[in-house]
């Protein structure tokens, strides 16, 4: 079992802070997360794209070639849509494609996000088991999290969620994520029927012990931080607009942001 996989552990979830870019992920790295993933939402954003739309592909391998290498020793996972394909061996030639090393040929993440929704509609479940079955068949060392989209996508039914839990499980996937703003009962519900890790999303509502309590392994913040970011920025130019003094107080200096913001490795 490699070191991503050794950080799943139900109880004690550690958080996966996502990152938008090169500096975000370092800053993330640097207040000691082992583990960096990205948001869909953050590089959708970047280029002017639909989130879970298919257009990220690109956009989204050279985030994850450009954190590989100011990072070299950080995990990394990222967000892989749904594989940006519709047939499993397909998806997996995308996902070597894109996601390989330059030097030799490895997957520069430790591991995927890959969800069973498409432009905000659910997937028959036998679509996401096949690209979890052929994902794994080729990449067996590879942290496959395969998401679940009914919460997300406002169909909340548990029963439907249980059951393609157990296709994706069966088919091979190291952890299960459903997103969405989750009852206690719920998750702890999923987990005691899961026999995987369980992600969830960091919840306005919990804390990450309530979250442990009920089972959880880890904790994504998905879109969280890049929002907050981007509406502290919106505040600060409100500010400015109203006549206040820029507020620099606990902001980056520009020449520390600047430092982080090569792809370059500090090590």
């Amino acid at each position: 079992m490699n070191a991503f996989h050794q950080l799943h552990r139900p109880g004690e979830p550690f958080v996966l802070p996502c990152a938008w870019d090169v500096a975000s992920g370092r800053l993330f790295a640097e207040a000691g997360h082992p583990a960096i993933g990205t948001t869909s939402l953050g590089v959708a954003a970047g280029i002017g794209a639909a989130d879970e739309d298919r257009a990220t592909l690109t956009a989204t391998a050279d985030l994850v070639g450009n954190m590989r290498r100011a990072l070299p020793e950080t995990l990394l996972t990222c967000d892989f849509e749904d594989g940006y394909g519709d047939d499993p061996v397909a998806v997996v030639e995308i996902l070597r494609g894109s996601l390989s090393n330059r030097q030799d040929d490895t997957l520069a993440v430790n591991g995927i996000n890959i969800e069973d929704s498409a432009r905000g509609r659910l997937a028959a479940p036998e679509a996401l088991a096949g690209k979890v079955r052929a994902i794994k068949d080729a990449f067996p060392d590879l942290f496959v999290n395969a998401r679940i989209d009914t919460y997300w996508t406002g169909e909340d039914n548990l029963g439907d969620t249980l059951e393609r839990m157990r296709r994706y499980a069966d088919s091979g996937a190291d952890g299960i994520f459903v997103p969405g703003d989750l009852d206690l009962d719920v998750i702890i519900r999923i987990v005691d029927a899961c026999p995987l890790p369980v992600n969830v999303l960091a919840s306005p509502r919990f804390s990450r012990s309530q979250l442990a309590g009920a089972g959880a392994a880890r904790i994504s913040t998905g879109s969280l931080l890049y929002r907050t970011a981007i509406s502290a920025a919106v505040q600060s130019l409100e500010g400015l607009a109203g006549d206040r003094p820029a507020q620099t107080a606990n902001v980056l200096s520009y020449l520390a942001f600047s430092e982080r913001s090569t792809a370059q490795s500090s090590s």
